[in-house]
C-alpha cells in the first residue's frame, strides 16, 4: 500500500476532512489542537501530520517537542541524589526530546486511521515522521536527543515489536487506572451500594469530610475570572508530581472551554466563597477522561478534597451514561479505592546518541521514578 504523508506546524493548514478522520478521538480532533496550539506548555511545540492514499486523506498523527531546558521543575516531590542525578542527565542529554503521541495525556492518543491499517504499514509511517522531524530539527541546528512513542495498549505494543519498532528499548511506566462502568449503575446510590462495607464507610466518611465546601461547575467566564487561582492551585499539585516534563500555560483552561465548550467540564470547589480545588473532564465519545485538577494543601487533607473529586468525576460518568472513566497514570492506589482498575500501556524510547542508545534499558530504570502501591478491591 502507498501511502505518503505531510507534517504541519498550523492548524489552519490542515486538510478540510480532517475532522471527518478523527472524528473517533476527540484528542486528535481540530478543537483540542487549537488548544494546543494557543495554549501549549513553553517548552513544547506540536506537529500535525496528516497521512494520504492516493491524495485522500486515511489517517492522522500528533508529534510533540520538548524542550527540557525551558523547564523551571522536574518535579520537586523526591528531595534525594536520584533527583539530582535525573536532573543533570535531563538537562544535558535528554534536553531535547520528541514524542510521537501526546505526552500531556495517558492512552492511546497519538493517531488515527479511518480504515484498517496493518501494524507493519503503521511502524514504518510512524519512524519515517519521527525522522522527517529530527531532520527538521537539524536544519535549525537542534539536534533531538530522545525520540519517544507513546502510549499503546499492550495488544498494540506486541503487534509493533513485529516490525520497525523491534530493535527499539520498550517500556511500561506506570498503569493507566481505567474504570469500565458497569451498565446496571444508574445513580450514584447504585454505584455506592456495590461497595463492600469498607469502602461504603470510606464514601460516607469522605463525604462528611466535605460538608461545607460548594462544588459548582464553571461557565467561561468564571473560568477567565478564577484563572489565576486555577492556575495556582493546578501549579501546586503539578510541582509536587515526581516527574515532569512540562507545565501547562496560564491560560490553559479558559482556552481549553472556549475552544471545546460543552465537552470540557471544569468544577469549582469553594470554601467560604474563595476557590480551594477544582477537576476537569473531558466528554470523548462513551468515554470520560480526566484532565488536570488542582487542590489547596491544606483544605485537601482536611476536607479529603481529592478522594471526593474522583467520586465526583464517576458520579457525572454514571448519570451521563459513560461506558468508562480514564483516570491516567497517578494516585494509583486512592484510585482503585473508587474503582479503577489498571491497564499496562507501552512507550518505545531511543536515543539518537548509538552508545547511549545501547544502555538505555539501564539508564531509563534508573531514572524512573519507582512507584508501590497496593491494589484495593472495593466491590462486594
Amino acid at each position: 500500500m502507498n501511502s505518503t504523508f505531510k507534517i504541519y506546524s498550523a492548524i489552519n493548514e490542515l486538510p478540510a476532512s480532517w475532522d471527518q478522520v478523527t472524528e473517533s478521538n476527540v484528542f486528535l480532533q481540530t478543537p483540542y489542537l487549537k488548544v494546543l496550539e494557543e495554549s501549549a506548555p513553553t517548552n513544547m511545540q506540536c506537529f500535525y501530520i496528516g497521512i494520504f492514499e492516493d491524495n485522500n486523506l486515511i489517517g492522522v498523527a500528533l508529534a510533540q517537542y520538548l524542550n527540557v531546558h525551558k523547564l523551571e521543575s522536574f518535579g520537586e516531590r523526591d528531595k534525594c541524589f536520584k533527583t539530582a542525578i535525573r536532573n543533570f542527565v535531563f538537562k544535558n542529554f535528554a534536553s531535547h526530546v520528541l514524542f510521537l503521541g501526546n505526552n500531556m495525556i495517558t492512552g492511546q492518543n497519538g493517531y488515527v486511521f479511518n480504515k484498517p491499517m496493518d501494524f507493519k504499514h503503521i511502524s514504518n509511517l510512524l519512524i519515517q515522521c519521527s525522522e522527517a522531524i529530527i531532520k527538521y530539527f537539524k536544519e535549525k541546528g537542534i539536534k533531538i536527543h530522545i525520540v519517544s512513542f507513546k502510549d499503546f495498549y499492550q495488544h498494540c505494543s506486541d503487534e509493533l515489536k513485529k516490525y520497525d519498532f523491534a530493535n527499539m528499548h520498550d517500556f511500561n511506566i506506570q498503569p493507566n487506572m481505567i474504570f469500565e462502568l458497569q451498565p446496571e449503575w444508574k445513580s450514584e446510590t447504585d454505584y455506592v451500594a456495590a461497595f463492600s462495607k469498607k469502602y461504603r464507610d470510606q464514601y460516607k466518611r469522605s463525604h462528611k469530610k466535605c460538608e461545607g465546601v460548594e462544588v459548582k461547575e464553571l461557565c467561561y467566564e468564571e473560568i477567565l475570572s478564577h484563572e489565576e487561582r486555577i492556575y495556582e492551585l493546578y501549579h501546586y499539585v503539578a510541582k509536587n508530581a515526581p516527574f515532569n516534563t512540562f507545565f501547562l500555560a496560564k491560560d490553559h483552561f479558559s482556552t481549553f472551554k472556549k475552544q471545546l465548550q460543552e465537552d470540557l467540564r471544569v468544577s469549582g470547589y469553594f470554601l467560604d466563597g474563595k476557590l480551594v480545588g477544582f477537576h476537569t473532564i473531558l466528554l470523548n465519545g462513551e468515554t470520560l477522561e480526566t484532565y488536570f485538577l488542582g487542590y489547596d494543601e491544606h483544605v485537601q487533607k482536611e476536607k479529603m478534597l481529592y478522594l471526593n473529586m474522583l467520586y465526583n468525576m464517576t458520579k457525572f460518568g454514571i448519570e451521563n451514561g459513560f461506558k468508562k472513566i480514564i483516570f491516567g497514570r497517578t494516585a494509583l492506589e486512592i484510585k482503585s479505592s473508587i474503582g479503577a482498575q489498571p491497564v499496562l500501556m507501552s512507550g518505545f524510547i531511543y536515543h539518537t546518541n548509538k552508545l547511549i542508545n545501547k544502555h538505555i534499558d539501564k539508564i531509563f530504570k534508573r531514572l524512573e521514578p519507582n512507584v508501590d502501591w497496593q491494589q484495593r478491591h472495593p466491590f462486594k
